[in-house]
């Protein structure tokens, strides 16, 4: 009678081999995540310039999109430009360059923070409820039924969102600047006794034409930006309501990312 050999129990991979494995898991998740929302993205551009032109869909979105986020948008520009007028004076209070508190906040607002903050603001109001909704969608079928009826979802659904994200997000850019700069004005000028004619003549001395199509530019590639990854977040939702409350949790913070990476990257190319 032959007797067996126990087997040797496998062994765990040790902590080296689970950092490399999870490290290259998440790059591969990266790369696959980054390459969908490409390919969404030319389908998207592909489709919106075939018929049928779903102008009604278009409008409600622009509506959402960017008539909804005005009261925040420009509550959020109010204040930051009044905070930003304040800190920027006490520092210029130090070398006698109060008048420099005007070109300061429009050349900060104009370039840089109209821009991030305004596509922050949509983020968290429109992109966040795209990739709600289109998750719904997709978790109860009615993307499917879509499809079941010959109505293309990519057409239907995700071109007028990204068009909206892309068209809006640069109209609000330019409403926050606006409100920025009326926050910065009453504070520079009816808290801190700066001249209102210094204000003004040093910021139009001082602020050009490029500096707000920086601005823009960059709102309409933070909203494109947006717009597409919420999108290919919720469209790809799975796994019923906590799928869906997954799929936004990571849209929020790929947004979010997003544009600051995006923001560098700009930033550099154009200085």
């Amino acid at each position: 009678m032959t007797t067996q050999t126990p087997s040797k129990p496998a062994r765990e991979p040790g902590p080296i081999t689970q950092a490399v494995t999870s490290f290259g898991q998440g790059l591969i998740d990266i790369v696959s995540t980054l390459g969908g929302i490409i390919t969404m993205g030319l389908a998207v551009f592909r489709w919106s310039v075939r018929r049928p032109f779903r102008l009604v869909n278009l409008f409600a979105q622009l509506d959402f999109v960017g008539v909804g986020s005005i009261f925040i948008v420009s509550l959020t520009g109010t204040f930051t430009g009044m905070v930003f007028a304040l800190q920027t004076s006490t520092a210029f209070q130090l070398f006698d360059a109060e008048s420099l508190v005007g070109p300061t906040v429009a050349l900060t607002l104009t370039r840089e923070l109209a821009a991030v903050f305004s596509a922050l603001m949509v983020t968290m109001r429109a992109g966040s409820a795209m990739c709600t909704e289109l998750g719904t969608m997709r978790v109860t079928e009615q993307v499917d039924a879509l499809e079941t009826m010959a109505v293309n979802p990519v057409q239907y659904l995700l071109v007028p969102r990204v068009l909206a994200g892309l068209f809006m997000v640069p109209a609000l850019t330019m409403l926050f600047n606006t409100m920025g700069m009326g926050g910065a004005y009453v504070v520079a000028v009816g808290g801190l006794g700066i001249s209102p004619g210094t204000f003004l003549s040093r910021t139009q001395q001082w602020l050009a034409p490029e500096d707000i199509f920086q601005g823009l530019l960059k709102g309409a590639v933070f909203g494109l930006s947006v717009s597409l990854i919420c999108c290919f977040k919720g469209f790809n939702a799975s796994g019923g309501a906590k799928g869906v409350g997954q799929a936004t949790t990571e849209a929020m913070v790929a947004s979010a990312l997003s544009i600051f990476i995006l923001d560098f990257i700009l930033g550099v190319l154009f200085f």
